[in-house]
């Protein structure tokens, strides 16, 4: 069953090795056949090492398992709620990879301050907020999947294909497994960024050094500049298919 995706699942984890987002079991990859609305997942726990397409656990949109031996990511949950809510997007990303986790664990939006955010992020990544005791103790991975719901409530999570979770780390999306691990493995580059970027600024000004015209806020026309070569229908970056 859905052996295909099976593959580009099981790739797509291990490509979050091979771009250093992850360590040990700290990620998870799952994408969604749409026409069926199943979803194919790592298994909980399983070491990189030796994952194989087989190891890839089948869920339904209810997160019960259809087909696999093994159990499904603890994450699943969040994974479900998360293709329910966002009808675009076709995978899913979670890692705790280092400057993205380090900016959800200090509870702040990672800023737009330069154009290789803007080129994949319209708007800063946000953060959820902190989540209540009832959540944690309750469904805490539903619960999780409904927390960064909420915090997309008006923004298009088309446009900005990430989140931090409070407290927690990194979920990314995008249209297939391997658009969505592109779009994580961006996502820690602009979180490490922002954090220079920012850290630069600060000590500059401890310093009472004042950067002509610097600013850490990048203007809005800019923004909307970059964002727009890359995604809409006036999009021109890169070739133009046949």
């Amino acid at each position: 069953m859905l052996e295909e995706l099976k593959e580009k699942v099981c790739r797509a984890n291990l490509d979050l090795v091979r771009h250093g987002l992850v360590i040990f079991t700290w990620g998870n990859v799952s994408a969604i056949d749409r026409a069926s609305g199943l979803v194919v997942i790592k298994p909980s726990g399983v070491s990189y090492d030796n994952m194989k397409p087989s190891d890839m656990v089948v869920v339904d949109l209810d997160g019960k398992v259809v087909e696999g031996e093994l159990n499904p990511s603890s994450d699943t949950p969040t994974h479900v709620e998360l293709y329910k809510a966002f009808p675009n997007i076709g995978g899913v990303v979670h890692t705790h990879s280092t400057f993205a986790t380090a900016w959800a664990q200090a509870g702040e939006d990672i800023p737009r301050l330069g154009t290789t955010h803007a080129d994949y992020f319209h708007d800063a990544i946000p953060c959820t907020r902190s989540m209540k005791k009832s959540e944690v103790f309750g469904e805490y991975e539903k619960e999780t999947g409904r927390v960064i719901i909420e915090r997309f409530k008006d923004m298009n999570p088309d446009d900005t294909p990430a989140v931090l979770v409070r407290n927690h780390g990194p979920f990314a999306w995008g249209t297939d497994a391997d658009n969505a691990v592109h779009n994580a493995v961006v996502l820690e580059e602009v979180a490490k960024m922002a954090y220079l970027a920012v850290d630069i600024h600060v000590a500059a000004q401890f310093k009472g050094i004042y950067l002509a015209d610097f600013s850490p806020r990048m203007n809005k026309y800019l923004i909307e500049k970059h964002y727009s070569r890359k995604h809409g229908p006036g999009a021109y970056y890169g070739q133009k298919k046949k």
